[in-house]
């Protein structure tokens, strides 16, 4: 059982997430908080094991909260609940550099906060059940010659905890995440709390970055990922991502479709893909287009997607070798990689 301390200034806020959370078994509130200050006490008292968090409060904010864990022998794990905006997203990374373990971000509409309770209530096992890594191996700094791409939108991130915390250390390729997220800095958080959860490298995208074994781009929000072609000194071709500002595909940037089909002409039968959970038809064309290059393509089973819109989009175009349920997934990623590899 997990025991959850729910904290926000909004009654409403605070009314509903307690009311998304009541129906599991597994979870338990054991109060609420308006304020940081009132917060800390009911820490003290009532020592839950996770609180949600909101950033913006009267008489102590959650960052400044934050900034207090060291009065604490053992501080709860921390979900922040952030808001669609550009201070927001600032917000959201201080609040992951003062040790938040995980954030969602509001729906915009305040009548729309129910749509985020299935995933509210996998992160909130997530952070619970999914180990820190507290140290990475170092690899040799070799540019790769395989790709795996996971696209995910709606109901995608506590899936991209269970793929890259089960993804080996040796990966012989590169991975690139492309998760549907506003832009402003929502997707460097990402990044950086997927980084103390994997073996692997993670970090968000910047323009240029060559693709190395072992290390995880996340794309960075409001460009598109371009992966392009380029030669190592060896004469052996691997490639390099270029953030593009060109309009948005399925009213979205970054797109799947954009970095899946401009990988498959560079890596061609060199690439396996995973379709997460999403709404909407990003996902399909480049998937076909993976297929068509011969690569390996992946997508998850609806019964373990929030929104089945993008994996769905590829499936309607018979391009795809395995559905398969999400816990599936980082073994077949790395046994096809192993199998292309030879």
């Amino acid at each position: 059982m997990i025991r959850v301390l729910v904290i926000d200034d909004s009654l409403f806020i605070r009314t509903v997430v307690q009311d998304m959370l009541s129906d599991d078994p597994n979870i338990q509130i054991v109060g609420v908080a308006s304020d940081g200050l009132e917060a800390l006490e009911k820490i003290r008292d009532l020592k839950p094991d996770l609180i949600t968090l909101d950033i913006e409060m009267p008489r102590l904010d959650g960052l400044s909260m934050l900034g207090r864990k060291k009065e604490f022998d053992k501080f709860p794990k921390t979900l922040v609940l952030s808001s669609l905006t550009s201070e927001g997203a600032e917000m959201t990374k201080r609040a992951i550099a003062l040790g938040a373990d995980d954030f969602m971000l509001k729906p915009r509409g305040i009548k729309n906060i129910r749509e985020i309770g299935g995933e509210l209530k996998q992160k909130i096992k997530n952070i619970c059940t999914i180990a820190y890594i507290t140290s990475k191996p170092v690899l040799k700094d070799s540019n790769a010659r395989n790709i795996v791409l996971i696209g995910s939108s709606a109901g995608g991130p506590p899936m991209l905890d269970t793929i890259v915390s089960n993804l080996p250390a040796d990966l012989n390729a590169a991975v690139i995440i492309t998760q549907h997220m506003p832009k402003g800095g929502f997707t460097a958080a990402l990044a950086a709390r997927l980084n103390r959860i994997s073996p692997l490298q993670i970090r968000e995208t910047e323009n240029g970055d060559l693709l190395k074994n072992g290390v995880v781009l996340v794309s960075m929000a409001g460009y598109h990922t371009i992966i392009s072609s380029v030669l190592d000194r060896g004469g052996g071709q691997s490639g390099k991502i270029i953030l593009t500002d060109s309009p948005p595909v399925h009213n979205v940037k970054p797109a799947v479709d954009k970095t899946f089909t401009s990988a498959a002409q560079v890596f061609g039968s060199h690439c396996v893909t995973a379709i997460l959970s999403g709404m909407g038809n990003d996902g399909g064309e480049g998937t076909l287009a993976i297929k068509n290059a011969g690569g390996i393509t992946l997508v998850c089973r609806e019964e373990d997607c929030l929104v089945y819109g993008m994996a769905r989009s590829a499936l309607s175009r018979n391009c795809v070798d395995h559905v398969l349920a999400l816990q599936a997934i980082p073994g077949k990623i790395t046994e096809s990689i192993r199998t292309i590899s030879r």
